[in-house]
């Protein structure tokens, strides 16, 4: 990364996080890029250049958090000596980050809302392609050590990531514990349904 290069990614880190905590105190919808120059002192015109569009800003916080998210189970990842004890480690971090994350009602917001710009979907698409590819990696390797059975892995990888979409919306409101016995159940459900017999 050049030096021009480093300067205009440190110039989207600024704007992003002082328009992050206008999304957390707002909501995703509330949050004008008025606000968002306001609370920056930057123009419009160098938050479009930036970004393109609020969509854009909003994205580029959600990718940081995926990051973040990754680099937070890659530290932990060796605790859990099987892909059964994974999938019951992975539903865990997800409740606590769900949870606990300050994005998580903007991100609800963001992602329930209107039609998205075609850059945008195609930037979510890919976010989800990420997110499959992981899903598939700890069910091959399930498979590969003789845990679950030999099966469709991009069917499995699929009914996986809805299962957390699905558990993640449904899950607003309950208590922590509540929600982690929730994500435990879920993924005994799963874990059933794939596990390989052992005759």
């Amino acid at each position: 990364m050049n030096k021009k290069q480093l300067q205009t990614e440190q110039t989207k880190k600024k704007l992003a996080d002082a328009s992050k905590a206008l999304f957390v105190q707002k909501g995703y919808k509330a949050t004008s890029i008025e606000d968002i120059v306001a609370a920056t002192g930057s123009s419009k015109g160098n938050i479009y250049y930036h970004f393109k569009s609020k969509e854009g800003l909003f994205l580029y916080l959600i990718d940081e958090w995926d990051r973040e998210w990754e680099e937070s189970w890659a530290a932990k990842e060796h605790l859990y000596h099987t892909s059964t004890e994974k999938i019951y480690g992975l539903a865990e971090q997800l409740v606590i980050d769900d949870m606990n994350h300050p994005l998580t009602k903007a991100a609800d917001e963001f992602f329930t809302g209107e039609k998205k710009e075609n850059d945008i979907e195609e930037r979510i698409a890919l976010m989800f392609e990420r997110h499959l590819q992981f899903n598939k990696q700890m069910i091959e390797q399930g498979i590969e050590s003789g845990e679950f059975k030999a099966d469709n892995v991009n069917n499995l990888a699929l009914i996986l990531e809805s299962t957390i979409i699905g558990l993640s919306q449904m899950s607003r409101g309950m208590e922590p514990d509540q929600a982690l016995a929730l994500y435990r159940q879920a993924a005994s459900v799963f874990l059933h349904g794939i596990a390989k017999n052992k005759d």
